[in-house]
């Protein structure tokens, strides 16, 4: 007896120190999230932010710091310890301040950290220092409607809104009658001098609502003008279109000139050369589509001609930067399940992908010496790197997670090529459990990716986190199907009208390869999505033919109907439907490709995870889904979030869906 207490004493020790090896939401949350702010002028210093979660709080905190760009420790100064957050951080031009926000207000500080000063009186949303130093600019939301309280006054106790055209609520807030405008203050040695003008006066929203940031921003290199992205439309017009455009204003008299007028798409992201002479920006050219090609785009600051630099390119062309130097313009681009930096001559218009391996880069700024940009992967949280313009391998400059993670044994990642029911190839990620053992049989889970037009690539997440499903001893099956960008133009455009065709059947194409593996175990197979991944677990819930022992889908659109009837930006159920579903043809999208119309084939436990906040998908597709599968008599259960959107941000919040997540896996596969 006392020896097989021994004995069960010693396997549950094992146990624990094995689990201890292994990701874990709570873990998963308590690692630093880096962002990069900027690099000093003289290219030597590195700007970036790391925020932290507080658990038992269930709220974030961000702080700045500073490191030589060779990422030596010795250097590392940590320039910011209030109990406020502090961020979109920037050297002043002359490189002898920081600039940042904390609550709401603009700071300066030394780059060293020491002699904090709060610089305006006023709140801002975001600011940026002119060229020259001169000047701020700063964006602010303005009141421009009535609200129905101020409509009836003798009603002051009335909770209501009175809508009059769409676009009422975006993402997940309702109109607030304020719009984000551009102001311009003048700036003289740590001193702002009031509030500046509004150089709008118009309500529509620069940056662009809801993700839009200061890249959509710039001062001109003269300092003597302003660009800025604005899409000039209101109501009906807004939610179905997404034509944007590039404002020029000029400081000297306040003319605003549209610079890109011709193009109805998505105009984008302007930055300079150092001398002023051209003006890059990304563009997608079809009206409508927001999953367009980027292009990227350079124009003549003397003709205001554009041209098409990456027309023989077959990817995307995300967020450019010129070099200093002016003879090169970086941009990332999504290639084959990771993104990476490319390379542009300006001269002779020939590109080079700069950076190589299984990673994404995100953000960079260019130096005279190198780049200095953000990376992350599946095995890793995002951290900073030097990347050389040779082929010197890079280099890390932060390492804040890299002893927390050094104790914590992570999955192997492996891409495999798989063949399509119509003969073409397609990459799959697999993810494999720690200490993964082949002669063992595993449960696997077909990962369903959102967007529907977003790549599985080489990100890093703390709620679709590949090495967290792994460390729960689950293989993770992970394709790149159709509808993905990164495998060309023609691929990323399938999925538009085809919801439930091709890229159904490669989901079917890459699980059934997977299955063949003796250490998979065919009988305890699962699908998992949000989003467009969340409907594609909702249609093969309807058309699986018992492939699957359990689905979960978080946010997923279940009613094409209902949903193109409550969802907000219509541009995209446009394109990817076709249209609405009331007229004398409608979309065939609807008959074919709606999950609710195959509700009734329903045979398999799921888990229904929604966000009431969330009006890209509204919360009603989840119910109606739960309710479905209540009715029939299949294991279900719901999960609601109420003040989340269409992601999960709160530390708490983001801890009960992972712990929701695999109970309900290891009930109904384990």
């Amino acid at each position: 007896m006392k020896k097989l207490t021994f004995l069960l004493l010693i396997s549950l020790l094992t146990t624990q120190i094995f689990a201890q090896n292994r990701l874990t939401p709570e873990l998963l949350w308590s690692l630093g999230r880096v962002s990069l702010q900027d690099v000093s002028p003289d290219g030597q210093t590195v700007l970036y932010s790391v925020t932290y979660s507080d658990i038992k709080a269930n709220n974030s905190k961000r702080d700045l710091y500073s490191v030589d760009v060779s990422g030596d420790a010795k250097s590392l100064k940590k320039l910011t310890a209030t109990p406020e957050n502090e961020g979109n951080a920037q050297y002043r031009p002359d490189g002898k301040k920081i600039g940042y926000l904390k609550s709401g207000y603009i700071w300066e500080m030394n780059v060293d950290g020491t002699s904090p000063k709060q610089i305006s009186n006023f709140t801002v949303n975001g600011f940026k220092y002119s060229p020259d130093g001169i000047h701020i600019l700063y964006i602010n939301d303005v009141k421009y409607k009535q609200t129905t309280a101020e409509m009836y006054p003798d009603l002051p106790k009335a909770n209501a809104r009175i809508i009059d055209d769409l676009m009422y609520r975006h993402w997940d807030h309702y109109e607030d009658e304020s719009y984000s405008n551009i102001f311009i203050a003048k700036y003289m040695d740590g001193k702002i001098a009031g509030e500046g003008p509004n150089i709008m006066r118009e309500p529509y929203d620069s940056p662009l609502s809801p993700f839009g940031g200061l890249e959509q921003i710039n001062w001109t290199p003269d300092g003597k003008g302003i660009v800025y992205v604005c899409k000039k439309m209101s109501g009906k017009d807004y939610a179905v279109s997404t034509n944007s455009d590039i404002y020029l204003y000029t400081l000297n008299g306040g003319v605003i000139r549209n610079l890109t007028e011709a193009n109805k798409g998505y105009d984008l992201d302007p930055v300079f050369s150092s001398d002023g002479r051209l003006m890059a920006y990304n563009s997608m050219e079809k009206d409508g589509y927001e999953s367009d090609k980027y292009r990227l785009m350079v124009m003549d600051m003397k003709t205001f001609k554009s041209q098409d630099a990456t027309k023989d390119f077959g990817g995307n062309a995300h967020s450019p930067q010129f070099s200093p130097d002016d003879k090169a313009i970086y941009f990332t681009s999504e290639t084959k399940g990771t993104q990476h930096i490319f390379q542009l001559s300006t001269e002779n218009r020939k590109i080079r992908q700069l950076t190589q391996g299984t990673y994404n880069y995100y953000d960079f700024v260019a130096t005279k010496e190198a780049l200095v940009a953000r990376r992350c992967s599946m095995s890793q949280p995002h951290e900073i790197f030097r990347v050389a313009y040779g082929k010197a391998k890079p280099t890390p400059i932060t390492q804040v997670n890299t002893a927390t993670l050094a104790k914590i044994d992570m999955g192997r990642v492996q891409s495999r090529t798989v063949k399509t029911t119509d003969g073409k190839d397609m990459l799959v990620w697999m993810i494999y459990p720690p200490g993964f053992d082949k002669s063992k049989k595993y449960p696997a889970l077909l990962y369903c990716q959102g967007g529907p037009q977003s790549q599985v690539s080489q990100f890093w997440s703390t709620r679709w986190n590949f090495q967290m499903m792994a460390a729960n001893d689950y293989i993770i099956v992970a394709p790149n199907r159709r509808g993905l960008p990164g495998f060309g133009k023609e691929w990323n455009e399938a999925i538009s009208g085809d919801w439930g065709g091709q890229p159904m059947k490669d989901y079917f194409s890459a699980i059934d390869d997977a299955a063949k593996e003796s250490y998979i175990d065919e009988n305890r197979l699962g699908a998992v999505g949000a989003s467009y991944g969340g409907y594609s677990v909702y249609w093969l819930a309807g058309n699986h033919n018992k492939r699957f022992k359990t689905f979960i889908s978080h946010c997923g659109l279940f009613n094409l109907e209902s949903w193109y009837g409550t969802t907000e930006e219509l541009f995209f159920a446009n394109q990817d439907i076709g249209g609405a579903y009331w007229g004398e043809n409608p979309p065939k999208s609807y008959a074919t490709d709606s999950p609710h119309k195959y509700v009734g084939n329903w045979d398999t436990p799921i888990l229904v995870i929604h966000n009431e906040k969330d009006f890209r998908v509204p919360i009603s597709e989840g119910m109606q889904a739960f309710n479905a599968a209540q009715i029939q008599g299949i294991p279900s259960r719901f999960l609601i979030f109420p003040e989340e959107n269409h992601w999960v941000l709160t530390p708490q919040n983001g801890i009960l869906w992972q712990r929701v997540f695999f109970e309900w896996l290891d009930r109904s596969l384990k």
